[in-house]
């Protein structure tokens, strides 16, 4: 007995017509925007083994892979993330390669997480990779092409900035388990404070514990800086304060009109191969991230390449949901013309069609045998023109 012949699995859906329009719409103009910028692009396989995912450092619990196995019983994943299939690329086929490299991708990820109601386990995503940089204008470059990726949407834009290496600083100084700080770390990225309050009320009490209690509600502009200097004295957090105020200070610059530049100094992300700037972009009426990404010096190196890299990934279903929600789908484009081959003139009607779609037009050759069927197709379809190809060829608006 067949239960589930006519629907998709949880987490997938079928796209149909405008809304194919707008998905492609926005994959255009983001590879555009890239490529512009100087970035190759790359495809990875929507396949890959279990272990480029199974690092020393799980980034991703298997638990929210789709997993199958080849032919020899070797376990595979359904891509998970575009990030690191290429840094495996980058650490085998491109060790040799010149730095710094540029890298976009615009493909899909498979994902699973069943206690998200209305999720997407299958995601386009499109975004770049710069690999070999560890400078701050490397970081500027990522936030700038952020930036022009939110406004390319045509819409009001936030972007948000922090840095992972000062909540790692501060857990460092906790005498925890790693399962305790990866508790902490969910408490603070969910902004949940009475939990996080508790959690770290049981570990006890000190300037750490209390900063760390604080780090979600830092967010904001340049205030931010000055309430989590007074907070913490650390030279090496200090440091990377003032290496992030840096960083504000241009992408506010960069920004301009249509978008906002904050600080949130509770970014901690989930995937943790980040280890310095992270962002997070919004377009205004969608409470959740459509653009994400950060800085990863570290993600390579477990290929067995030791080099720098930051990059962004963009939500392309979130930001094609956000533009249909807010108009009309796009009409699906008409034909110009409809060509009718007469019996013994199909070869001569093909060929008249062909002749017209190289001028521009679109065209369609109608799959009837009897003129009076065909005409009505036209009409039905709005098809303002009306071609005859056979003994006495015409042509007619309709």
């Amino acid at each position: 007995m067949r239960n589930y012949d006519l629907i998709t699995p949880e987490g997938t859906k079928d796209l149909l017509f405008g809304e194919c329009i707008i998905r492609r719409e926005v994959e255009k103009k983001l590879m555009g925007l890239y490529l512009s910028r100087g970035y190759s692009e790359m495809i990875t396989p929507g396949l890959e083994f279990f272990d480029v995912f199974n690092l020393n450092s799980q980034y991703f619990p298997q638990e929210n892979m789709y997993k199958l196995t080849d032919a020899k019983g070797r376990l595979l994943v359904m891509r998970p993330d575009s990030t690191m299939p290429i840094a495996r690329v980058v650490a085998t086929r491109l060790k040799d390669a010149v730095l710094p490299l540029k890298f976009c991708y615009d493909q899909t990820v498979y994902r699973t997480e069943p206690a998200l109601k209305g999720r997407s386990d299958e995601i386009v995503q499109t975004g770049i990779e710069l690999i070999g940089s560890e400078l701050k204008i490397a970081d500027l470059e990522v936030i700038s092409a952020a930036i022009d990726s939110l406004r390319a949407m045509g819409m009001p834009f936030s972007l948000e900035i922090g840095s992972i290496g000062i909540f790692r600083a501060l857990v460092a100084k906790l005498d925890v388990s790693d399962h305790m700080k990866e508790k902490i770390r969910r408490r603070i990225e969910m902004k949940n404070f009475p939990a996080l309050n508790d959690l770290l009320d049981s570990i006890g009490s000190s300037p750490v514990i209390t900063a760390l209690k604080k780090l979600p509600a830092l967010f904001g502009g340049e205030e931010v800086f000055e309430k989590a200097e007074e907070l913490m004295s650390d030279d090496n957090i200090t440091g990377l304060l003032e290496e992030l105020r840096g960083i504000y200070h241009d992408a506010v610059e960069m920004c301009g009109e249509g978008g906002e530049i904050t600080v949130d100094l509770g970014l901690v992300n989930k995937t943790d191969y980040y280890t310095g700037l992270i962002i997070k972009g919004y377009l205004q009426g969608h409470g959740e991230e459509v653009l994400s990404g950060g800085r990863y010096d570290k993600l390579i190196s477990e290929f067995g390449y030791d080099v720098p890299a930051v990059g962004f990934a963009v939500n392309v279903n979130a930001i094609t949901k956000i533009i249909e929600k807010h108009g009309e789908l796009p009409k699906i484009p008409t034909a110009d013309a409809v060509v009718f081959a007469e019996e013994g003139y199909e070869a001569e009607a093909f060929k008249a069609a062909a002749s017209l779609r190289e001028q521009g037009m679109i065209v369609e050759n109608a799959l009837f045998t009897d003129l009076d069927s065909a005409r009505e197709y036209a009409v039905e379809r709005r098809i303002p023109k009306f071609i005859v190809i056979g003994e006495d060829s015409k042509e007619a608006l309709l």
